[in-house]
Formats: C-alpha cells, sequence, structure tokens
C-alpha cells in the first residue's frame, strides 16, 4: 500500500517529453511509482481530465514582506508554485537597523508598488542582521518553501547609512564590511545575493535603489566574498548602459570565484542592448569561462497607470502638479472641467526630474502606440490597433486627448 495514489492524470513531467496518462503513487514524500498502478493508498486522488505536474519555482518574486506573517504565500500556492525565491531587484528587509525600517517599506513600495501600509502593518521587525531575518522566515510553518538573497539596497544602507542610500561611492572598509556580511548571510544559508542597475527601480520618494550605480569594485568585492563560501547567485537586473561594461565585469568575476551570475534579459526600449546582442554576450562570456545565466520574462513586464496610481501618462503637465496633492474627488472634478482639460493638453511635459529618468518619461508620457487601455477581456498580446495610438486613430482623435 502506498502513502498516496494520484490516479488517470494527464503527467506533463517537465522533462519536454509528450505528455501521458498514468497512475502516480507517492511514499514518504517521494514519487516511488508512476504507471499502471495496482496497489492501493492509503489517500487517492481521481485526477482524470486534469494535469499531474511537478511544482513550479519561481525565481523572481518580491515576497520579502508577506512571507514573515503569511504561511500560504498566496496567491503563488494557488497557482502550483512550490518554491518561490524572493530577495531581487536588491530591495528586502535584511540586514535592517531600526531607523531604517520606514525607508526598506518605501524602498519595497516605490520599486514594486506593494502597499507600504500593509508592509508595515503585517512585519514584526523581530529581526536585525540577515540570519535572524531567516531564522524569523524559519518559526512560521509554510505551505511552500521559500528562499531568499541578501539584497545590495538593505546592505547599504545597514553599512553606510545615508551615504549608502544616496548611491555615494563607498570607502574600502563598507566595501569590506558589506562583503563580509554577504558571507555571513550565505553560510547562514541565503541563495545569493541581489542588485538593482536599472533607473526604472526607485523609492517611494523617487530615490534610486542604493547600489544602482555601484562600480566594479564594490560589486567584484561582494562576488569575491560569495566566491569564499562557495556557493551562491548573484543575481542582477541592469539597462546595460555602454559605459558600465556589465559583460565584463559580469564575466570576470564569474571566472575568478566560479559564481552562476544570473541577470534578467528583457527586450526593451530603454535598454541599449536589445534581447539579441546580450545573448550573444552571454554565450561569448561563457565560451570563455564564464557562467553567465539569462533570467527570461515569458511574458511581458508592463506598469499599470490610472489616475490614483503613482504613474500615469500626464504627471509631467504642470496643471496635474497643481493638483496632484488634491484629494482624488477634487482631481476628478478639474479633469473633468473642459477648459483645464484643454489647457493640461496643450502643455509640454516638464523635463524629468533627473536626466537618467528621460526614457522612462518618455514611455510613460509619449509611448502611446505601447499603451494599451485595460478593459474586460484584455489581451495580454495586443495588437497596435488596440493600443491608444491605434483606438485614438479610429475615433479621428489625438492620442492625448483620447488618453
Amino acid at each position: 500500500m502506498h502513502d498516496l495514489v494520484i490516479r488517470g492524470g494527464t503527467v506533463v513531467d517537465g522533462t519536454g517529453a509528450p505528455r501521458f496518462v498514468a497512475d502516480v503513487a507517492v511514499d514518504g514524500g517521494i514519487i516511488t511509482a508512476m504507471g499502471q498502478i495496482s496497489a492501493s493508498g492509503r489517500e487517492e486522488i481521481d485526477a482524470s481530465g486534469k494535469i499531474v505536474a511537478p511544482g513550479f519555482v519561481d525565481i523572481h518574486t518580491h515576497y520579502d514582506g508577506q512571507a514573515t506573517w503569511d504561511s500560504e504565500m498566496g496567491p503563488s500556492s494557488w497557482h502550483g508554485v512550490t518554491t518561490v525565491v524572493m530577495g531581487n531587484c536588491g530591495v528586502g528587509f535584511a540586514p535592517a537597523k531600526k531607523d531604517k525600517h520606514d525607508w526598506l517599506i518605501g524602498l519595497m513600495e516605490g520599486v514594486e508598488d506593494i502597499p507600504g501600509t500593509a508592509l508595515a502593518e503585517g512585519m514584526k521587525w523581530d529581526w536585525e542582521s540577515f540570519p535572524d531575518y531567516l531564522d524569523a522566515l524559519e518559526r512560521l510553518p509554510r505551505t511552500i518553501d521559500i528562499g531568499t538573497q541578501v539584497p545590495h539596497g538593505a546592505l547599504r544602507a545597514f553599512v553606510m547609512g545615508q551615504r549608502g542610500a544616496d548611491n555615494e561611492e563607498p570607502t574600502e572598509a563598507d566595501i569590506a564590511e558589506m562583503a563580509r556580511l554577504v558571507e555571513e548571510g550565505l553560510r547562514a544559508g541565503a541563495l545569493g545575493f541581489s542588485t538593482s542597475r536599472t533607473v526604472l527601480h526607485k523609492s517611494i520618494d523617487g530615490e534610486l535603489v542604493p547600489g544602482t550605480t555601484a562600480t566594479e569594485p564594490e560589486l567584484v568585492g561582494i562576488g569575491r566574498a560569495m566566491g569564499k563560501v562557495g556557493h551562491g547567485v548573484f543575481e542582477l537586473t541592469t539597462d546595460f548602459l555602454e559605459e558600465w561594461d556589465e559583460f565584463g565585469w559580469m564575466g570576470r568575476l564569474s571566472r575568478e570565484t566560479g559564481l552562476p551570475i544570473a541577470f534578467t534579459m528583457l527586450q526593451s526600449p530603454i535598454k541599449q542592448m536589445p534581447w539579441t546582442e546580450q545573448m550573444a554576450a552571454m554565450c561569448n562570456a561563457n565560451d570563455n569561462g564564464a557562467n553567465l545565466v539569462a533570467a527570461i520574462g515569458l511574458r511581458g513586464i508592463g506598469v499599470i497607470m490610472n489616475w490614483r496610481g503613482t504613474v500615469h501618462p500626464f504627471m509631467r503637465k504642470p496643471s496635474w502638479q497643481k493638483i496632484a496633492g488634491l484629494s482624488w474627488d477634487e482631481q476628478k472634478a478639474k479633469l473633468s472641467d473642459p477648459a483645464f482639460k484643454a489647457a493640461m493638453l496643450a502643455e509640454d511635459n516638464l523635463p524629468p526630474p533627473s536626466p537618467d529618468m528621460a526614457p522612462f518619461f518618455m514611455l510613460v508620457t509619449a509611448a502611446w502606440a505601447m499603451q494599451f487601455p485595460l478593459g474586460d477581456g484584455f489581451s495580454y498580446e495586443p495588437t497596435r490597433e488596440e493600443s491608444v495610438f491605434g483606438f485614438a486613430q479610429a475615433a479621428g482623435k489625438e492620442s492625448a486627448e483620447y488618453a
């Protein structure tokens, strides 16, 4: 007799082989038989007409706060995910000094749009060091497995204080201490280290994530500490600015330490390298002894824009700036006024708050062919005709007016 028999399901085993109908037996938490199973199970599940598959490992999540209070880890656990990896993009909540709690929440809220109120109410902050954070995670029973990385933003703020938050250049002593804490985190059970190098990642106050402009000595210094431990993944998301020579330092670090370095490979109008060039550079580095791994998004990353959100196409208009601090009822009254609307449409956008944000604001305020109304039955592969530009053309209007 088996502990569990799942009968008659359509097995998709993850190897790429064709799907097939089979029974699956489980004993002691391990699959022990597959095929036509005559023995009964203490528990049996009729999976006829259903897919039986291995659980998904989601390598890029931001459950860092939720994981401290939610044992179920929804919605991922509802959709077949059995392991989540968090601490990505250089944002997270450890190590953390008491005077940085609110700042770290604002960093996560700005980068990932997770409501700061939920984080503030949910987290107990019964940790300071990264090993303490792992202990806090371990105290909560789990529906699924979790793993996390040491985030560069929290690390910089912990070691350098406001200098780290402001993306100032670290001293040799700062780098040595960051390296020591990353080594400590990995030995305690961290999966790796993460950093953000994209201008799209900002705190709720509009400041770049700490580490965005880090230079090679800082990144390599931290990476060498990981090499001493002998395991761990160095994870980053980047805009691939030419002057940063990302594939150069990533290749050198990986060859020296043997570390795998995982980077988000996305096709984006603001990235200086299209995905084909990123792939070619990765293959060239790996042909020369590196271990670079492209983490490829299977669906395009978008930003949901609306009047009451943090981003919308008119946010840089002088007229909007004048009413940005009003209540929604007051804002709506202004937006419903034809004279206010006409004045706002006639205005030029204010310049971006910093030159590095120009590409982002171009996409937000002018890329109408890449913006799509979000309604019932929305397609995640929309055509150009379904964009704001396409609908505006069909209606005989300017795109901004239609939006």
